[in-house]
């Protein structure tokens, strides 16, 4: 009896094989892999690589940051995520000051299950209005929930005793704690220092957070966090300084793991001089750093130093962005990559820093594993059957009119890729998104 779906002549890619034989899928899980497998429907994936969908762990989707609201919804920031080969996203959930842990949890699912057409997660932010409310961790995580945000910058910044007491919480429901970390004391004396000085162009973005003290923070959480007994992953790793602090953690044997995005491995802080609302785009944190940090970070995924690539996804428009034109402090931070990502990480392999099977893992398997989607990140008999067709011949040119995003513009314009996704398939479903 024919199965539903057969993937055919393709190079099937996993974080630890590479083969050339055909996947089988019956209903939404993958039912058979080998040769000469026969379905009702077929792709013929002849000179393709045949991989698990992509799991991006750490995006903001119709996100309310300050007066704006990130640009991508959970339908088109989905929709760009599944055309870039992405099938699994998590976004992040922030409870009212009054509000229930677990009521904030369920509305925010509720909300991206009416409009995604991949399959979701989210982390649980915990903020300081929700260090009283630590005893509710337990019904989030009954919910579903395994992973906590906590950030060290901005208006949600925890102080080092608060962290203390999230990550015991955290440590009693078996939680993973995901983590900005900056120096926000720091940042904000730097910051207050240049605008005292005229200094307000986005060229101070990335010199009021310096290299130094986004590795002592790094350095300073994991302290905590060993104390505590707790694994963590710190989010959006943006130079070889954060390297360092992982690469000696892990070395000790403390469970710490870390990420870094397109952005800082594609991008530099040149950038921020470009003139009038051009300089404000690529306004990130942590910040773009000088180019030499691009390679360096290439390293570290190589030498499995980072364990991740994620996005950060968390665009606005030009004219949001053009509202801290006269002070770089109130540029909304954040940059689209959900639908380039995938692509991206693959240019590893063309030139020849990564193997197919780094990549892949990277990407999908990693993540997946490390968040708790066990069901995901690879191709194997029982798992879901997400997986991508991908061409490694085909070349896109990177640009607002060849992404399906919304926020009208792209940091990596021109930027020319070799090898993107042909077919995406989550769950058992070709997706037909164009």
């Amino acid at each position: 009896m024919p199965f539903d779906l057969v993937i055919k002549n393709g190079t099937i890619v996993t974080a630890v094989s590479t083969i050339q034989t055909d996947v089988a899928i019956q209903g939404d899980k993958i039912a058979a892999i080998g040769n000469s497998l026969q379905g009702t429907n077929e792709i013929d994936a002849y000179g393709k690589l045949v991989i698990p969908g992509g799991v991006d762990i750490h995006v903001h989707l119709e996100m309310p940051i300050g007066k704006f609201t990130s640009t991508d919804d959970f339908y088109s920031g989905t929709r760009a995520a599944a055309l870039g080969g992405t099938t699994t996203i998590i976004d992040f959930v922030e409870a009212k000051p009054e509000q229930p842990l677990l009521e904030a949890y369920l509305e925010r699912q509720t909300l991206a299950k009416s409009k995604s057409v991949i399959d979701f997660g989210l982390h649980m932010t915990i903020t300081p209005t929700d260090i009283p409310k630590l005893e509710q961790l337990p019904e989030v995580a009954e919910a579903g929930c395994k992973t906590y945000k906590l950030y060290m910058a901005y208006g949600h910044r925890l102080t080092d005793d608060a962290l203390y007491k999230a990550f015991q919480a955290i440590k009693k429901v078996n939680g993973l704690p995901v983590i900005h970390a900056e120096n926000w004391d720091i940042i904000c004396a730097l910051i207050e220092e240049n605008v005292a000085n005229g200094r307000v162009s986005p060229h101070w973005h990335s010199r009021s957070r310096p290299e130094e003290f986004e590795a002592e923070s790094v350095h300073r959480v994991i302290k905590i966090a060993e104390r505590v007994g707790l694994p963590i992953h710190i989010f959006h790793v943006s130079c070889d300084a954060v390297v360092q602090e992982i690469q000696a953690a892990r070395a000790k044997g403390i469970p710490v793991t870390g990420e870094t995005c397109p952005q800082y491995l594609f991008l530099s802080q040149e950038l921020y001089d470009r003139p009038g609302v051009d300089g404000t785009l690529p306004v990130c944190s942590p910040p773009l750093r000088p180019k030499p940090e691009n390679d360096k970070l290439w390293h570290a995924l190589a030498n499995n130093d980072l364990q991740i690539v994620s996005t950060d996804h968390c665009p606005f428009t030009k004219e949001e962005k053009a509202t801290g034109l006269n002070d770089f402090s109130q540029i909304p931070g954040g940059v689209p990559s959900i639908e380039m990502r995938f692509a991206s990480v693959y240019q590893g392999v063309v030139n020849g820093r990564l193997s197919l099977n780094q990549w892949v893992n990277l990407c999908a398997t990693a993540p997946a594993k490390l968040t708790g989607f066990h069901n995901k990140g690879h191709i194997g008999v029982g798992y879901d059957a997400d997986i991508v067709v991908f061409d490694p011949n085909l070349e896109k040119t990177i640009s607002s009119q060849t992404l399906h995003e919304t926020a009208g513009w792209t940091p990596y314009e021109g930027l020319l890729l070799k090898g993107w996704p042909k077919t995406t398939i989550v769950r058992g479903k070709i997706l037909n998104l164009e």
